[in-house]
């Protein structure tokens, strides 16, 4: 017997050395198979710290032989528990992942097995086998309690009352819309700017929901709100409907008609204006310690639905950004200023190859050429204007020259490639927003 809890201990040690491989492939089959767990950028980090602990939890029980009794699950196990818990994310989903890591763990363990003497194998197989599905149901079990807790409490607090009625909301399904009115405090028939907050900072979720509400008042008053809305999506984000001043909408009148038509164009002059007051002059309050993705404005339900949409779409490249290191302080930034890029993100490896296609040496990941690229995307964007790149980078026109020939010559075809510069405009923005994912890595 002790003979055999050496062997077991031995195959602990191999799989801690191998451990980095293991909990990438975890991350990757479970992100592939439970397509409720494959959220944005932060949700996508707590699984990450989850599945990692628990790895290194499961290692130190084969190693240890650690008394079942005494097992807890992990810090960050039981975080992600409570957080799917607010998200309304099924506990199915996450039971799911457990089984699938299980599996996972076990195929990783008994593909270290081979050198072993055959009369030694089945035995240390058996062993595993018995010693890792009790670690499982143990984990399982904790997880679960956790979850269920933690979903008890959140839905009979009045931030999961809301959310749950913006879950139905934003579902596309049908759903009672005066009653969803009256129970948020907040008119759907209204032009709706939304915004998804989260700190840029470590903090507290007390000092969240005070920065959350300063960012709330801030913005009503900034754009004379008729209203706002404020939902926790969970203890590390918060999301915010702005309603904008304007008419409520009428009833519609027949189809085709004259006042018909005058409606629709009162009501898309109506949502332009609204976007083009709201997120461009809304700045961040001083002192605020939130990164802020705002959505376009939009009317009734759908405006309500879009705008959300858009604001998701934008903080995950803001969490694609900020994984890479590209900036520290609170970014605010809303949909037109990245649209093409919101459009496409969702494929990375894509979006770097049509980087690398397209800008050529001129998406390398050094210094050099990050200066080249920011002023080459200025002055495209500045019709090609020297002296307005000049004065927008607060350079010298001489040095605008000389840095647009630099970052040209670096282009695969150089010049040429700048006729028709649709396709290196978008790289260049894909750049700017999704930082060194997208570039050459030099690998």
């Amino acid at each position: 017997m002790e003979a055999q809890r050496a062997l077991v201990r031995q195959v602990g040690d191999r799989v801690r050395e191998s451990q980095e491989a293991l909990v990438e492939g975890l991350v990757q089959d479970i992100r592939a198979q439970i397509g409720a767990l494959d959220q944005e950028a932060a949700a996508r980090s707590l699984l990450e710290a989850s599945i990692t602990e628990n790895v290194v939890a499961a290692i130190n029980f084969l190693r240890q032989g650690i008394d079942p009794d005494q097992l807890e699950a992990p810090t960050a196990a039981l975080a992600y528990a409570r957080v799917l818990a607010q998200r309304d994310v099924p506990q199915s989903a996450l039971i799911r992942a457990y089984r699938i890591g299980h599996q996972r763990f076990l195929d990783h363990t008994f593909a270290l097995l081979d050198d072993l003497p055959a009369a030694d194998r089945v035995p240390v197989c058996v062993e595993l086998v018995r010693l890792s599905g009790q670690f499982i149901d143990l984990i399982c079990e904790q997880v679960g309690r956790t979850y269920e807790r933690e979903r008890d409490r959140w839905v009979a607090s009045r931030s999961g009352v809301r959310q749950r009625w913006v879950t139905d909301l934003l579902g596309g399904g049908p759903v009672d819309r005066a009653a969803a009115a009256r129970a948020l405090r907040y008119p759907l028939e209204a032009v709706h700017l939304a915004c998804t907050l989260w700190p840029a900072t470590r903090m507290t979720s007390f000092d969240l929901v005070a920065a959350v509400d300063d960012v709330r008042a801030h913005a009503v008053s900034a754009l004379r709100a008729r209203a706002a809305l404020v939902v926790p999506t969970d203890e590390y984000e918060a999301r915010l409907w702005l309603a904008l001043p304007g008419p409520s909408n009428a009833p519609a009148p027949p189809s085709g008609s004259a006042s018909s038509s005058a409606s629709a164009s009162a009501s898309a002059s109506a949502s332009a204006s609204a976007s083009a007051s709201a997120p461009g002059y809304l700045g961040a309050p001083e002192g605020s310690l939130l990164h802020a993705a705002f959505g376009r404005p939009g009317a009734g339900l759908g405006g309500f639905r879009t705008s959300a949409r858009q604001a998701a779409r934008i903080k995950e490249i803001l969490g694609t950004r900020l994984g890479s290191g590209a900036a520290a302080a609170p970014l605010w930034v809303h949909y037109d200023q990245a649209a093409p890029v919101a459009l496409m993100a969702g494929d990375l490896p894509a979006v770097r190859d049509f980087v690398m296609c397209t800008l050529g040496a001129l998406a390398a990941a050094g210094a050099r050429e990050a200066v080249l690229r920011d002023t080459l995307r200025i002055f495209l964007d500045r019709h090609r204007g020297h002296a307005a790149t000049a004065r927008a980078m607060s350079l010298h026109r001489n040095s605008v020259q000389y840095r647009v020939h630099r970052a040209t010559a670096l282009l695969p075809r150089g010049e040429r490639d700048l006729a028709d510069d649709f396709n290196v405009r978008a790289a260049l923005l894909a750049v700017h927003w999704l930082g060194d994912a997208v570039l050459a890595t030099g690998s």
